[in-house]
């Protein structure tokens, strides 16, 4: 009973505790809205959780290509070795909204000629 008791004290606390807003670069948030158009060449890959980074080189500027989650990057068809460094990359995505960052989070990207959806266009 003081165990039950002891569980509901916890539970109640827990949900009366207000929640503090994560203010990582997670989701959507730090990006303009728009999309833009970058192709340029693979320097370095780092797949993994909570995202891939791909740091790609356009004309001379080295810009954060963010991808999607392992899962993601499955779902879409990527495998490994698809993004390696030297292959040339398209990627249509959302800039940071300080464009000094010069980061992108993919929507999709284009290797060979080949199209991946990696978060279709939200609306």
């Amino acid at each position: 009973m003081a165990r039950r008791f002891l569980l509901t004290i916890i539970l109640a606390v827990a949900m009366a505790t207000p929640t503090i807003p994560a203010s990582a670069h997670h989701g959507w948030s730090w990006t303009t809205g728009d999309n833009i158009d970058l192709t340029g060449i693979i320097k370095s890959v780092s797949l993994g959780n909570p995202h891939g980074i791909v740091q790609v080189d356009v004309d001379g500027e080295a810009w954060t290509v963010e991808v999607g989650q392992p899962w993601r990057n499955d779902r879409a068809g990527l495998k490994d070795g698809d993004l390696a460094q030297g292959v040339e990359l398209r990627v249509i995505g959302e800039p940071s909204a300080d464009i000094s960052d010069r980061r992108v989070k993919a929507e999709r990207l284009y290797l060979n000629g080949r199209e991946y959806v990696l978060y279709p266009r939200r609306d």
